[in-house]
């Protein structure tokens, strides 16, 4: 399987390879450059759209978009005289006439291409309406706009992200890139406090009609917290964004009863910008699976089988609610406060039947038992930024402060019913245990970062960072006594674990481009200490007991970029990186809800050390935009869940799964990403990624050295229908992967979404169905080596959701300013 792999990855060099040969020997012709601004405050326009239609013939004869500042560079264009044209989303199409390239005149600087806010009229002219453009490039990071997801309508956060190319979700909500778990999840750039920061049940809690967009970073520079094994996601909330008074309303309807409502208010002038959003979603779940373990002829005192079907129900109740004020000292000048505040209950009811079987599956017990679980919980942040543009173009300094405070409570009731063979009760009472589970979390984040243009297209960005997290958690249990009918403190269960997680860092950047080549160095310097706390309930009290991981690192990252002829580009990459255990991974104390695998922290976890490499190659045509990388990834101190049959267990056929350090991992790939418009009515994008995972064994933490080969595609088309319908299919397929102890199957599923726009382009009418064929189940097969554990699980099934939107308000104020002489200009005015 690794010369497989060895010759996919030698085919997509040597495809790059001939791709940039063949478009290099191009002979190189005109060009245009330019940079893009807003207007009204002149901020850079990232990935506008540029083309040079031929004014003769009205055919495009190149088009390009802007970099992740703005700049534009179109080359390769034949002598002759053309209309340019650039365009983005929510701004009027800026055109300038008669340009002409010459032998004379090859080049055509256009300057500074100030873009004005969309008036909503009708061009005159060729009008140029596309949709914002689905996935954007930058150096560092690649960026998804979902805004437009029909399939995810009226879900959540992680239903959202199971449309996102290199994104994938497993059944509990833990998010994995490119195959690979430790993903740091951002909202909005920090890290949220919803459920305590359990990022599954924050993607759970916001409705996905709250995102704009979702940026990928899998290769972080140093500018980025170097947390997150394999890069970044950060999930971007909508914003206003809008001249004038703006609102947009959404209600949503499934079956099973779940419901999802959302409001947005946004108001903008020269001064201030207001924005708030609420969105509220009642969620019903319904699942099940099974886990049949084999015990293995090694085990002393057990042998034979144990099978448990599961059936659950769970019901989640949220309130989310952002609001923020943008105000514009100066021209050059931006104070911001934004607070988000989040409520949610949930609860969920688990009905387990538990058979234990001899070694010819006879049966030996029989068991039924109620796991019953209601939650409660809400957070806050505040934040306060402030940025200032300096005279100097380009030149920039910004301040962030910001706060957050969450609380969790769980009650938990576990009723377990015992029988014999004969069905005949084994106690006469039920035997009954509740743990009461309480937590808060608080975090402060202070940040400032200064930007520096160094000659032409030189940069040197600089930076400070300090985020303190403080979290506490107690957990108090009893049991039934069924010889005094009361209920008594269970030791073994009942703790407190207290942690301090602080990290301070500081960075250094250096960007430049030297004709079409470009490179960008950096390092990082991390202080990071996470002080624990750990109490444990003794007949005398509370009994402590400290721990401390500590330690500093420097994490350097390099990235070079060389454009060619054709719209193409190299991007080579490498960074170091960080995977934090977070204080649930360090807590030692015992999660019996799973009656046959109890789980448990460990405090002596170590960070793992990852160090990344990445070679990217991006190509575009007129209606094919395509990017593909090869990518390999070293994990040492790689952290893993291992599952073991602890000696003190072994009686009670019950397994353990904790999570600790193995020697290492590497992955290895090749992804491939594409967009294609195949005619005006019909676009698609596509994503493959296939890797090659080696894990290395530790035969004494009863790992053996493991590795395979696996892939994952997903396919998503859009479609426009007459009558103003636009229709979205979108199918997906997770190949077979091997994990540290066996392996997770195979799982494929399809969704689909329609929309109608009303005749007043202001309201429209969506349907889709997730999981249409209900294929979408988790299964896994692991082994410690004295059992043989099989895992079945789904958490949704079918899901079918009925949206209605509504869009309300002016986008635009009329703004009086001078223009300069050859500034473009819009639509059908005159240069």
């Amino acid at each position: 399987m690794k010369n497989y792999l060895c010759k996919v990855l030698f085919l997509a060099l040597a495809f790059c390879s001939v791709t940039v040969k063949l478009n290099a020997q191009s002979p190189a012709e005109g060009k245009i450059t330019g940079k893009v601004v807003d207007a009204s405050n002149n901020e850079t326009v990232p990935f506008a759209s540029a083309m040079v239609i031929n004014r003769k013939t009205k055919a495009v004869v190149k088009g390009a978009q802007t970099d992740a500042d703005g700049n534009l560079l179109i080359a390769g264009i034949p002598n002759g005289v053309y209309t340019f044209k650039v365009s983005y989303v929510g701004y009027q199409t800026m055109v300038r006439d008669s340009v002409s390239i010459s032998d004379a005149a090859p080049s055509i600087n256009l300057g500074t291409i100030k873009m004005k806010a969309s008036k909503g009229t009708v061009l005159n002219e060729v009008a140029i309406t596309a949709q914002k453009s689905t996935m954007q490039m930058g150096i560092d990071k690649k960026v998804f706009s979902v805004d437009q997801s029909l399939v995810s309508e009226g879900g959540s956060a992680s239903d959202l992200l199971q449309n996102v190319p290199s994104v994938q979700t497993d059944i509990d909500g833990n998010v994995s890139l490119r195959g690979s778990s430790g993903v740091r999840v951002l909202i909005d750039g920090k890290p949220s406090l919803i459920a305590g920061g359990n990022v599954a049940q924050i993607l759970q809690s916001l409705p996905a009609s709250s995102i704009e967009s979702v940026e990928l970073i899998t290769n972080p520079s140093a500018k980025y917290d170097a947390e997150g094994q394999s890069g970044i996601i950060n999930i971007v909330l909508k914003k206003n964004k809008k001249l004038g008074f703006n609102g947009s309303v959404a209600l949503t309807a499934g079956n099973r009863d779940n419901y999802n409502a959302s409001t947005n208010l946004s108001f903008q002038n020269k001064k201030i910008n207001i924005y708030g959003n609420y969105s509220y979603r009642y969620g019903n779940r319904i699942g099940g699976g099974f886990s049949n373990i084999t015990y293995l002829d090694g085990l002393k005192n057990v042998s034979g089988y144990a099978d448990q079907i599961t059936d659950s129900r769970s019901k989640e109740n949220g309130h989310n609610l952002k609001a923020g004020i943008d105000y514009y000292v100066s021209d050059q000048s931006v104070l911001s406060f934004t607070a988000g505040f989040n409520t949610r209950d949930n609860a969920q009811k688990e009905l387990l039947n538990i058979d234990r079987l001899g070694q010819n599956r006879n049966p030996l017990m029989l068991s039924n038992r109620n796991n019953n679980n209601d939650g409660t919980g809400g957070s806050y942040d505040l934040a306060l930024d402030f940025s200032h543009k300096f005279k100097k173009p380009k030149e920039e300094i910004t301040f962030n402060f910001s706060f957050s405070e969450g609380d969790n409570d769980n009650l938990q009731l576990y009723n377990t019913n015992t029988y014999n063979i004969d069905g005949i009760p084994v106690n006469t009472l039920p035997d009954i245990q509740n743990n009461n589970r309480s937590g808060i979390n608080r975090n402060y984040n202070f940040q400032t970062d200064y930007t520096l243009p160094v000659g032409k297209m030189g940069k040197i960005e600089a930076g400070y960072r300090s985020q303190i997290r403080f979290a506490e958690s107690s957990t108090y249990a009893d049991a039934f006594n069924n010889l005094t009918g009361n209920f008594d403190m269970d030791y073994a269960l009942s703790n407190e674990f207290n942690n301090k997680d602080q990290v301070h860092a500081i960075y250094l950047n250096y960007q430049n481009q030297i004709a079409n080549f470009g490179y960008q160095i950096g390092l990082r310097g991390e202080d990071a200490t996470l002080d624990t706390r750990m109490g444990m309930y003794t007949s005398s009290g509370l009994q402590y007991t400290p721990g401390k991981v500590a330690y500093t690192r420097i994490y350097p990252s390099v990235f070079l970029s060389q454009k060619f002829n054709g719209e193409q580009q190299i991007q080579l990459n490498y960074s170091r990186r960080v995977n934090r255990p977070r204080g649930w991974d360090t807590n030692p104390f015992l999660d019996v809800s799973d009656p046959l695998n109890y789980r448990q922290g460990n405090p002596n976890l170590q960070p793992e050390d990852v160090h990344a490499f990445e070679l990217g190659y991006s190509k575009y045509w007129k209606k094919v935009t395509l990017t593909s990388s090869v990518y390999m990834r070293r994990t040492n101190d790689v952290i893993q869940r291992v599952r073991t049959t602890p000696e003190e267990y072994i009686d009670l056929g019950i397994t353990l799964t904790t999570p600790l350090n193995l020697a290492r991992s590497v992955n290895t790939g090749f992804e491939l990403i594409s967009k294609v418009d195949v005619s005006k009515a019909w676009n698609f994008t596509g994503n493959v990624n296939l890797y090659q995972v080696d894990v290395k064994g530790q035969p004494e933490l009863g790992v053996v050295e493991n590795s395979g080969f696996s892939w994952n595609a997903n396919l998503t088309n859009n479609i426009v229908l007459p009558y103003n319908i636009t229709l979205q299919i979108k199918g997906d397929y997770r190949a077979r992967e091997i994990m540290a102890q066996g392996r997770r199957n195979a799982m494929y599923a399809a969704d689909a979404g329609a929309k109608y726009d009303f005749k007043d382009k202001k309201s429209s009418l969506s349907l889709n169905v997730r999981d249409i064929f209900n294929t979408r189940r988790w299964s896994m097969t692991t082994t410690d080596g004295n059992t043989i554990v099989d895992f079945s699980r789904r958490m949704q099934g079918t899901m079918a959701n009925l949206t209605y939107s509504y869009r309300f308000g002016k986008n635009d104020f009329s703004f009086k300013k001078k223009r300069p002489d050859q500034e473009m200009r819009s639509d059908e005015e005159s240069f």
